[in-house]
């Protein structure tokens, strides 16, 4: 079966720009930070930081006992995005983006004339990105003849691999990866598939259809069964489920009253970009995490609303009035959406949702955070700029 689509993944993204900006970084362990704290963990890590065996999750201060000579250097997410920005036009010039998975990876489908020459225009996405963007961004591309399996084959070569699995590769040429390294297969999928004696990849292509039934249910397991085949199955489309946004907290903004109006904060931005996309929230969740003892997490069903100024007082009202321990990190996340609902008959709420309305309307032509509520300035620009490593970062909320 030919190769009917490429898959590029940037390496080690965030520590790769560190080192393309800096040439004093360039082969020397990184690990890039969401603040400058020893609490928090690194987000990124080079692969010279990966060989001490520093990686995504590992804390500051086990990244500086493991690799003394490690270089801990703060997120810039505004140069990530402008770097990505850059990546996109240079591969564009070589072939069309299917589709933008994240900062960090993108698809790409092969027209049937092109796909003969899978292997050749592979290299050239590889080079425009060196000769246009940066020598020092390297970047593993994968080829498949379904999208599963050309985002699969990024992993067997890294870092700034090529590698194509055509359907006589397989299902060989998948053994020698861990479960957790095929889409689709997280760490509790993982232990599900070990209790339905399922260890390896191998044991995983030669399970029957029943059996990846039982684990994913019949519709995904179905999928997965004929995807590791090499069936080109077409995409399933997917609703969104809900809008979050969560920050580490530095050391100056660890009380609870700083807490509180970082989670303000985060709740501001995320309500922003939900009505962005059409839609109002059915519930909301608050989780901190403090520095010491268990976690605290409440939750509270909504009348559809994308008010912030409503969501803002049902927030007040999770929040633990009597907590007095220092707080490592907050989240928000709005949950149970709905299309947008039209303006509401109850006064109260119809002021809070022209209110909101307005507001965007502010923000949308002279900048984002233009007008927000005074008291967030208590805590500057928390929560801002994040990158998730599976969606793009939305700079106009």
């Amino acid at each position: 079966m030919e190769v009917r689509y490429l898959f590029l993944d940037m390496n080690a993204y965030f520590a790769s720009v560190e080192q393309q900006d800096d040439e004093n970084l360039r082969g020397k362990p990184v690990c890039v930070v969401p603040v400058e704290a020893e609490t928090t963990v690194c987000i990124a890590a080079s692969y010279e930081a990966r060989r001490y065996g520093v990686k995504t999750g590992t804390p500051v201060y086990e990244a500086r006992a493991r690799c003394p000579r490690i270089v801990i250097r703060k997120a810039r997410p505004r140069r990530y995005v402008e770097v990505h920005q850059q990546i996109l036009k240079a591969v564009e010039s070589v072939l069309p983006i299917e589709e933008v998975r994240s900062i960090d990876e993108m698809r790409f489908k092969l027209l049937k004339n092109e796909r003969a020459r899978a292997e050749a225009i592979a290299k050239e996405l590889k080079k425009a990105i060196r000769t246009q963007v940066g020598e020092h961004l390297p970047a593993s591309v994968g080829g498949g003849p379904n999208r599963f399996l050309a985002k699969v084959a990024t992993e067997l070569e890294k870092p700034d691999g090529l590698v194509l699995i055509r359907k006589e590769d397989l299902p060989e040429i998948l053994w020698e990866l861990e479960l957790t390294d095929l889409y689709g297969i997280g760490r509790r999928m993982e232990r599900r598939l070990n209790r339905l004696g399922i260890f390896t990849v191998r044991q995983l292509t030669e399970a029957p259809l029943e059996l990846l039934r039982r684990a994913w249910g019949s519709v995904l397991g179905e999928r997965m069964y004929r995807n590791l085949r090499g069936e080109d199955l077409p995409e399933i489309e997917t609703h969104r489920r809900s809008f979050a946004h969560s920050h580490v907290l530095s050391p100056e903004l660890r009380s609870p009253e700083k807490a509180r109006l970082v989670a303000v904060r985060l709740l501001v931005k995320a309500a922003a970009r939900m009505r962005k996309a059409g839609y109002a929230a059915g519930s909301l969740f608050l989780h901190l995490r403090f520095l010491e003892g268990e976690d605290y997490a409440a939750f509270t069903h909504l009348t559809p609303t994308f008010a912030t100024r409503t969501l803002v007082f049902a927030l007040r009202r999770l929040w633990p009035e009597n907590e007095r321990r220092p707080v490592l990190k907050a989240s928000v996340t709005l949950g149970h959406l709905v299309a947008y609902p039209g303006l509401s008959l109850f006064p109260a709420e119809r002021k809070n949702q022209l209110l909101a309305q307005a507001l965007d309307s502010v923000n949308r032509r002279f900048g984002p955070d233009t007008v927000r509520p005074a008291t967030l300035d208590l805590v500057g620009e928390v929560g801002e700029y994040r990158i998730a490593f599976d969606k793009m970062p939305d700079f106009s909320v």
